[in-house]
Parts: structure tokens; sequence; C-alpha cells
């Protein structure tokens, strides 16, 4: 399967020259991984968050630096905290052969019948699974059919899942994936009755009449 390629250059720029370098539009970056030492290298910030939005952190990307090919998983992303955007990424350099170990995403398919007919709500508890493969066969998502949860409270686990060949488990067999919940009773408002104005006014009048008798009677 042809992988998807990213171009990058080798970065010399450090520290405060790193602000004029995303002025720019591009991204400080780092290549590292058991054969390869960390390099420091710049991408072009739409080309990188394309590719990241594609491939995601589980999927081989050709990284062509000055030339020369990395076969890299995106590792790790900083994100600026208010608008989100990447501003570094860690690209990790596999090796032919080596294992890797990785969190996929899964997809879920399918439409559960304790959903449709039972009036359910399907619960999604896990949105990707660990796993353990071949760096270059990683699967790029997981697909769950939720069509076999029939009744409330069945449940898919970790460990019913049918993984592609050579992918191992590492997430616990008895995690729970998906299940079908009973829907929650909505609850009427208490009614709260609204004050007799009437009886207010009644009162109001006789707390005032109480109050001048009483003074009319200290004046005496």
């Amino acid at each position: 399967m042809p992988h998807m390629q990213l171009v990058a250059e080798k970065r010399s720029t450090t520290g405060k020259g790193v602000r004029a370098l995303r002025e720019e539009g591009k991204m400080p970056a780092v290549v590292y991984g058991p054969k390869q030492e960390a390099l420091a290298i710049e991408v072009v910030l739409r080309d990188f968050a394309k590719t990241l939005e594609t491939a995601g952190e589980s999927t081989v990307v050709s990284l062509m630096v000055d030339g020369t090919e990395h076969n890299v998983l995106i590792h790790d992303v900083d994100r600026d905290p208010v608008t989100g955007t990447p501003r570094h990424a860690a690209f990790y350099a596999i090796v032919k052969g080596q294992k890797v170990e990785v969190a996929v995403p899964i997809e879920f398919t399918g439409v559960a019948p304790a959903v449709k007919e039972l009036n359910g709500n399907l619960l999604k508890a896990l949105h990707e699974l660990e796993v353990e493969a071949d760096a270059m066969n990683l699967p790029h998502e997981i697909i769950v059919d939720v069509s076999g949860l029939d009744v409330l409270d069945k449940q898919i686990l970790a460990g019913d899942i049918t993984l592609p060949a050579g992918v191992t488990l590492k997430t616990g067999a008895e995690e729970v994936v998906a299940t079908v919940v009973a829907a929650k009773e909505e609850t009427e408002p208490e009614v709260v009755t609204a004050p007799d104005m009437e009886s207010i006014g009644i009162s109001e009048e006789r707390g005032k009449k109480e109050e001048a008798e009483g003074e009319a009677g200290a004046a005496e």
C-alpha cells in the first residue's frame, strides 16, 4: 500500500527564531527512532495538517527530508491550547520489520437493534484500541459492527473484535467497547403552585389594621 508523502527540510532555527518560522507558515518538528539520531526539521504547516487529518497517528508516512526518505509515524503533536493549531510534531522513524504499539481509532458501523426497537441508547465506551503490529502493516482504523447489540446491556468487549492478521490487541480484552443502555426516563418538572394573591391581599390589610389599632391603644 503506498504511503502518504510529506516534504520537509532540515532546520537550523531554534529558540526565538522559531516564531519567525511559524510566521512563514512553517512548523518546527523532529524525527527520531531506534536507528535515527534526532533530526530537527521544518514542514509547511498546511501540508502537515492535511497529512495528520488523513493519516492520523497510526499510518506510515513517507517523510522526505532534503530528498532522503524516512518511513515515519506521527508520534506526538503539540497544539496551541487556544486555537488547536499544531505548533510542533515528533516523527518516529520506523525500522523495517519492527513492531510498534499504537492507538488505532475505532470506526463504528451498523445499527444496534436494541436502539432501534427497544429505544435504548448506544454507549461508545472506547474510541480507539491499543494494538501491536509490524509498523508497515498497521491498520488505519478498526471497524466495529454494533448490529449484534440486540438486547439492552449487551456489550462488545475489546476481546470480541476480530483484528487483521498480524495485529495483536494490547488493550485489555475485558474492556467494554460499546453497549446499549436503557434510556433514562425524563422526570416531569415539579409544578409550583402560584400564590393566592387574594389571600395575600387580605392578610396585608389585616396586618395594617392590627398595626393601626395597636398604635391607637398606645396613644391613649
